[in-house]
């Protein structure tokens, strides 16, 4: 059983692509007509119009795959069941953060295909979001331990990195989708689908909602975070990353 065969139940719900996401990952994917998109879940970003092959440990995860979504291989980062440049573009979303040995899953990347395209976040700038810092600080421990963007980029020898703002009314239920939205966090499905929830302590996280219950009843979350309430979009520490 994989982790996500325990926390994924239901994930699809939450986690829908958002287009404002989408574009610019087909831009990085460039001409590539082949793409192994690993780690993919549900195949939230699964490009359109192109011969696309996911992978995916997780059966939890491959039995909310929509009809029509690319066939699936059950297989991990680490060991990818291809041979050598079989594919011209790979891509990981939001996926590198969960794989064991990191380093020797981006080096499968490199080695199945010539292009690689990775969605994955700054573990610095999730650890200093609000809920975290606020409520739930537990989840910084986790964060520590999790890959960084900028560590991946430099295994990957990345020829750009592009920041990927989250808008105020995001669709895909990322961890810090709703930071314009606290009350959001008090669902606990959209707990459900926030791994870095999911993997934390869960009387840290039901201590750190009852404070934030009690903050928004009050008034005193939205007196203290002001400056975020007129913010079309917010850095969350997303950023793309193209090898």
């Amino acid at each position: 059983m994989t982790r996500y065969d325990e926390i994924g139940i239901g994930y699809a719900a939450g986690r829908r692509t958002d287009p404002r996401w989408l574009a610019p990952v087909l831009a990085a994917l460039g001409p590539a007509a082949s793409v192994l998109d690993v780690g993919s879940g549900t195949g939230s970003y699964e490009p359109p119009s192109r011969r696309v092959v996911a992978v995916e440990p997780s059966v939890a995860m491959i039995r909310q795959r929509p009809p029509g979504a690319a066939p699936v291989v059950r297989a991990v980062a680490e060991a990818l069941p291809f041979p050598s440049g079989a594919f011209d573009a790979a891509l990981a979303v939001l996926t590198v953060h969960h794989w064991p040995d990191w380093r020797a899953g981006l080096d499968e990347l490199r080695r199945v295909a010539g292009r690689r395209v990775v969605l994955a976040y700054d573990t610095a700038r999730h650890s200093d979001f609000w809920f975290v810092r606020e409520y739930v600080p537990e989840v910084a421990f986790l964060e520590r331990s999790r890959p960084s963007a900028p560590e991946i980029a430099e295994h990957l020898g990345a020829v750009s990195v592009v920041p990927l703002p989250v808008p105020w009314d995001f669709t895909d239920g990322v961890f810090p989708a709703y930071w314009r939205r606290p009350e959001a966090y008090l669902d606990p499905a959209v707990r459900r689908s926030c791994s870095a929830l999911a993997q934390t302590s869960p009387e840290a996280v039901a201590r750190g909602i009852a404070r934030l219950r009690a903050d928004l009843e009050s008034g005193h979350w939205q007196a203290d975070h002001a400056e975020l309430l007129d913010l079309p979009e917010w850095d969350a520490g997303f950023r793309l990353i193209v090898a």
